[in-house]
């Protein structure tokens, strides 16, 4: 992983799940990595443990909501290390419920966060990485919006859209800015068992899913790895990673 090292790297979410695993992982193959999170009592563990570890990190309170915050977080890496070569922005939140029971408070935080919070992530990266003539843009998508399921309608459109946006900056780019999305299936947080808000009955189920089948969030972080190690003349577009027993 010779193109690793010296990496910087923000992302958001980084304090729990699949954010915090791709933090660790970086920080093992010597990328610098700035992180941001709403929690920041969590960020700053993951923090003191990758510098335990004698690795690089620091961190920045961070709502995506606000994008102000995004481009604090962008501007300290700059700030800390003199440059910024991918921001990943990982932060995201499902609220399950059939579109005919109405969550608009629910269907709001995931448009806010999932979408308009990658935006923002975007717009924030997008000034440093071309004044660098480079950068790297990760968007998490999720597995949820290739396949339509009943529950995860809205959950799912705030995905696509973001698979719709990546693309299309894709094609807009002329090759300096790369940009990759990455689709995860049910992966071993707790993410799925929070998504859901209603019935004890339901939150057992969704944990059954994540115990019986759920992959490990290493390997995400290893997805991110590959992506951003190949050279400056590659591009790795869309990728799905999911348990191979999904269907």
């Amino acid at each position: 992983m010779q193109n690793l090292k010296g990496k910087v790297v923000a992302v958001t979410g980084a304090s729990e799940g699949i954010g915090k695993a791709i933090a660790i992982e970086l920080a093992k193959n010597s990328v610098k990595v700035v992180l941001g999170a709403r929690n920041s009592e969590q960020l700053e563990k993951v923090v003191e443990e990758i510098k335990s570890n004698g690795y690089e990190a620091i961190f920045l309170k961070t709502d995506v909501r606000n994008k102000v915050d995004l481009v604090q977080l962008v501007n300290l890496a700059v700030k800390q290390y003199g440059k910024l070569d991918v921001i990943v922005n990982n932060a995201g939140v499902a609220q399950i419920s059939r579109i005919d029971e109405l969550d608009i408070d629910g269907w709001e935080e995931m448009i806010d966060i999932n979408l308009k919070g990658v935006l923002y992530g975007m717009a924030a990266a997008i000034p440093i990485f071309k004044q660098q003539q480079s950068g790297h843009i990760v968007n998490i998508i999720s597995s949820s919006g290739i396949k339509i399921v009943p529950m995860q309608g809205v959950y799912a459109g705030t995905k696509n859209a973001v698979r719709t946006i990546s693309e299309a900056f894709r094609q807009e780019s002329d090759g300096r800015i790369r940009i990759t999305g990455i689709s995860p299936g049910y992966i071993n947080t707790d993410f799925a068992v929070k998504s859901v808000k209603k019935t004890d009955e339901m939150k057992t189920a969704a944990s059954e899913v994540v115990k019986q089948i759920a992959i490990s969030p290493k390997a995400i972080a290893d997805t991110v790895i590959y992506v951003i190690s190949q050279p400056k003349d590659v591009e790795i577009g869309d990728i799905v990673i999911r348990p191979a027993v999904q269907n």
